[in-house]
């Protein structure tokens, strides 16, 4: 399977205090073969999950550690295995000796949003290594150091040498840390044209921007001008912060991120949701006191609930998981209409309709909202905007299920209400 293994004990020794496992909650090792850093882990964290596709040697591991219990061995290809079920661990440690053939797969399997990673350390080929954790200016700086370190901090540890493997690899490998990088160091943008735009821009890199990318807004002219760069700019010379520029010339973003406006106008309810008067938000919230508010539920087909990462930009519950989408109703707005409009403004959908799953009175599991859960059916895809959410995905209610039950702090407290009002009708509607 093109893998090498390691059989320095100083150098295993030294990878494995690079995710510092000593009583962390779960680390987990991606490709373990024969145990190298296995051996320099064991009994460190709470819990250690060795990922191992090989099939005569997945065995011998779970033979190895069979009594065990804070061991668990589970024989997968690594870029199968579904994260979902992750999340309810909390942000795992990640670790492994990469095979080339397969690191770059790996890397993308387990890195990219939303990821249940809370620090990984590799070792791979060090040239591979090199482009990770390269910036503008450096020689190995190019499409894959951007679309990595838009989302994750890259520092480089250590260069390892062939003679420690064995095989004897014909290129030196080397050793890097990724931890997430904190949305708020840059602008919001849309993740998904940054990536479409970075790999034209790669695409030829012999070629000047202007021969590969679309026509910009407002022509090319004002485009550079924006950036302060020459009208004659290769991609190599464009820093992450200035791609990120790129992608927001692109949405049209001129204004600086203002999140959400403390002097929206909501309708003021009493004990019995009657609306009493208008308030801002800002007085709303800081007063706490009772509103409204919908929760909407994104179905598809297969059952499978769609959740959102809450923007840091949020000012209540900022990088919190929650509903599909939810918000404030508006003053004088319906709970019905304000549903269609948060589904449009938070996952860019348009849907004919919602459907009425369960009314919560105000309190403190609301937030002090009077809330209505609606239900929507969607199969396809979904576009985030970057101000509202900072990302999503697909889980099937049994994943939701645990994850709440073992970690709730991950959720805003709206949602957990929700949920359990949720599953609460549906289990009344199975019996």
């Amino acid at each position: 399977m093109g893998q090498n293994f390691l059989i320095d004990p100083g150098i295993s020794r030294w990878i494995a205090d690079q995710i510092q496992p000593d009583g962390a909650d779960i680390v987990v090792e991606v490709g373990p073969g024969m145990g190298a850093l296995t051996e320099h882990l064991l009994g460190r964290p709470k819990k250690l999950v060795l990922i191992e596709k090989d099939r005569q040697l997945a065995p011998e591991l779970q033979q190895r550690f069979a009594g065990r219990e804070d061991v668990e061995v589970i024989e997968q290809d690594a870029t199968r295995v579904d994260l979902r079920s992750w999340f309810r661990l909390g942000p795992l440690k990640l670790i492994g000796n990469l095979p080339y053939s397969v690191g770059g797969e790996i890397l993308r399997h387990w890195l990219t949003p939303p990821s249940p990673v809370g620090e990984a350390v590799f070792m791979l080929q060090k040239e591979v290594c090199q482009r990770l954790a390269a910036r503008c200016g450096d020689d190995s700086f190019g499409g894959l150091s951007l679309l990595v370190q838009k989302d994750w901090q890259v520092e480089m540890l250590r260069t390892v040498p062939p003679e420690v493997f064995q095989p004897r690899p014909k290129v030196d490998s080397a050793v890097v840390r990724l931890t997430p990088r904190h949305p708020s160091t840059l602008p919001v943008f849309d993740h998904s044209l940054f990536d479409r735009l970075v790999r034209m821009g790669f695409s030829q890199r012999r070629k000047q921007l202007k021969n590969l990318l679309p026509e910009p807004p407002q022509g090319w002219a004002a485009f550079v001008e924006s950036l302060g760069v020459a009208a004659t700019v290769r991609a190599e010379e464009l820093s992450l912060e200035k791609w990120v520029q790129v992608a927001r010339w692109y949405e049209n973003r001129a204004s600086a991120d203002a999140g959400q406006k403390a002097s929206e106008v909501f309708d003021l309810v009493n004990e019995r949701n009657e609306v009493i008067g208008q308030l801002t938000r800002g007085e709303i919230h800081a007063k706490r006191l009772l509103h409204r508010a919908v929760h909407i539920f994104v179905i598809n087909s297969r059952g499978k609930i769609y959740l959102q990462l809450r923007s840091h930009l949020k000012d209540v519950s900022p990088l919190k998981w929650d509903s599909s989408a939810a918000g404030h109703l508006d003053a004088g707005e319906g709970y019905e209409v304000a549903a269609l409009r948060e589904i449009e403004e938070e996952i860019g959908l348009r849907v004919p309709a919602t459907e009425l799953a369960a009314e919560i009175p105000a309190g403190e599991g609301t937030d002090n909202e009077f809330v209505q859960l609606r239900v929507a059916r969607h199969d396809g895809p979904i576009r985030c905007l970057p101000e509202e959410i900072a990302c999503g995905q697909w889980f099937s209610p049994e994943d939701i299920d645990a994850w709440v039950s073992a970690r709730p702090q991950d959720f805003a407290r709206g949602f957990v209400t929700c949920w359990k009002a949720w599953r609460a009708v549906n289990s009344a509607a199975a019996v």
